[in-house]
């Protein structure tokens, strides 16, 4: 089993939005995500507590990321091995957000720039944005396309 620090849980908010199914991603905040865009968005996920179940994880995770609170049914996706080692446990919801709406998430303090002596705080989450099946998959981290196919397999 992967330690604690190698796994990560999250959900994928979708909607049906003039016929078509959309995905909800986030772009992670901070300065060394600034200029990064495609390939880089993902899944709202974290980490979870001492002995907190995945699913629990993946909707505090969501919530804190976004704001926006998940409602059930959850449908589970599975779990995809990212690059770096870490494992993503992830469901499914459907939900709404609206762009207008905006959104809220934690914070984070990072010395910036590195080495400078000078703490700074950022927000988990930069951006967010519902997306097209093929938006998303540029947009996505590459090794978070499967819960996105494993999502559309059960809707379609």
């Amino acid at each position: 089993m992967a330690s604690a620090k190698n796994i990560s849980a999250g959900l994928l908010m979708y909607r049906r939005h003039e016929g078509e199914w959309q995905y909800f991603l986030v772009h992670p905040g901070g300065p060394y995500f600034e200029k990064k865009d495609e390939g880089w968005w993902m899944i709202p996920k974290g980490l979870p507590e001492t002995e907190e179940e995945l699913l629990n994880t993946a909707i505090r995770e969501f919530e804190e990321e976004t704001g926006i609170k998940p409602a059930p049914p959850y449908l589970p996706l599975g779990s995809i091995k990212q690059k770096g080692g870490k494992w993503v446990h992830a469901w499914a919801f459907e939900g709404e957000w609206k762009e207008a709406t905006g959104f809220s998430c934690n914070t984070f303090r990072v010395e910036w720039p590195y080495k400078s002596g000078r703490w700074q705080e950022y927000p988990e989450v930069d951006k967010a944005g519902w997306f097209s099946y093929k938006e998303a998959c540029k947009k996505i981290n590459p090794a978070q396309i499967p819960l996105l196919d494993r999502l559309l397999e059960n809707l379609d």
